[in-house]
C-alpha cells in the first residue's frame, strides 16, 4: 500500500467510476491516483469473520476488519468513518480493508456535514471537466 497517495473522500456511488490502472494496485478517479478510500456511513450488516457492510445512502460496500479493530464492539446502526484500501472483486461487492475506523454516532450532524465535504472535494478535485455531479 502506497501511503503517499491520498485517501479520497468518496461516496460508494462514486467508486463505481474509478478506473483500474495497469499496476492493478491503484485506481484513478478524475485523474487522481488512489489506493485508499475514506467513507462514512451506517453499519448495516455483520458476520462473525469480522466483515461488516457499510451503507452511505448511495450504495453498500463490504468492510474487512482485522487486528485491533476486529476485537472492538461494533454495533449495527453505528455511524462510522472508515479509511482503508479499496479492492474490486469480480462478481462480488467492492471491499475496503480497514486501516482506520471511528464511531461517529455521538455526533448526529456528522452525516449531513459529510455529504457537503464529499460534494466539495468532488467538485474541486475529482470531477472531469464538463461533467455534472
Amino acid at each position: 500500500m502506497d501511503y503517499s497517495l491520498a485517501a479520497l473522500k468518496l461516496m460508494c456511488r462514486q467508486l463505481k467510476n474509478a478506473k483500474g490502472t495497469p499496476s492493478q494496485t491503484s485506481f484513478t478517479l478524475g485523474g487522481i491516483l488512489f489506493q485508499r478510500a475514506w467513507l462514512q456511513g451506517i453499519l448495516v450488516s455483520a458476520s462473525h469473520e469480522g466483515q461488516f457492510y457499510l451503507d452511505d445512502g448511495t450504495g453498500v460496500i463490504e468492510l474487512s476488519l482485522s487486528g485491533e479493530f476486529r476485537n472492538r464492539d461494533w454495533q449495527l446502526g453505528m455511524y462510522v468513518m472508515v479509511v482503508g484500501g479499496y479492492f474490486v472483486r469480480d462478481g462480488e461487492i467492492p471491499m475496503i480493508k480497514v486501516h482506520k475506523i471511528v464511531d461517529l454516532s455521538a455526533y448526529p450532524d456528522r452525516e449531513s456535514m459529510w455529504y457537503l465535504e464529499v460534494i466539495e472535494a468532488y467538485r474541486m478535485f475529482y470531477q472531469p471537466l464538463g461533467e455534472e455531479y
